[in-house]
């Protein structure tokens, strides 16, 4: 399986590049980098069966009073396999502004139609930054009671809509 790093630090860096415009010089619409971090004590997460065949939707909610951001790629990984879902299409972290009780939305594809093998796995973690230990949900939960199936996982960017994230699964993964 295809993993993607999960620390924090990559996400620090890519945020800093943000902050200064890629450039050394300070950006000129500082604005939305100007952002804390949500604290995951201030964030929900949630996960329930996809549009398709091994997809899944997951969601986040920011319950602040205040808008804060989140890493651009949700960090999906699948029970204790090493690894995250891969970022379609392939990008780096950045920050993803939440507004105060804004909803954002994602969906997963847990195993590539083409694959000639796979794992099983009892559950899957989603945390809307990686700097958050996230939340666990058991493979009923998510429509695959007997398990769920792990190959060359993928996910989409946030997305304003959970329209919005099947269409850019579906586009991503064609």
């Amino acid at each position: 399986m295809r993993i993607r790093p999960v620390l924090a630090a990559p996400a620090a860096a890519a945020f800093a590049l943000l902050l200064l415009g890629g450039t050394g010089a300070p950006a000129a619409v500082a604005a939305p980098a100007a952002l804390p971090t949500c604290r995951e004590s201030a964030v929900s997460v949630s996960a329930a069966p996809g549009a398709t065949a091994h997809a899944v939707r997951i969601g986040v909610t920011n319950w602040s009073g205040r808008a804060c951001v989140v890493d651009r790629i949700p960090t999906v990984t699948f029970g204790d396999l090493d690894g995250a879902a891969q970022p379609v299409p392939p990008v780096e972290s950045a920050p993803y502004r939440l507004a105060a009780g804004g909803s954002a939305y994602a969906a997963v594809r847990t195993l590539d139609p083409a694959a000639t093998e796979t794992r099983t796995v009892a559950y899957l973690t989603v945390a809307a930054d990686p700097s958050h230990y996230g939340k666990s949900f058991d493979a009923a939960s998510v429509g695959s009671p007997g398990g769920i199936p792990v190959w060359e996982p993928v996910t989409t960017l946030w997305q304003p809509t959970r329209a919005a994230a099947d269409a850019a699964l579906a586009a991503a993964v064609r």
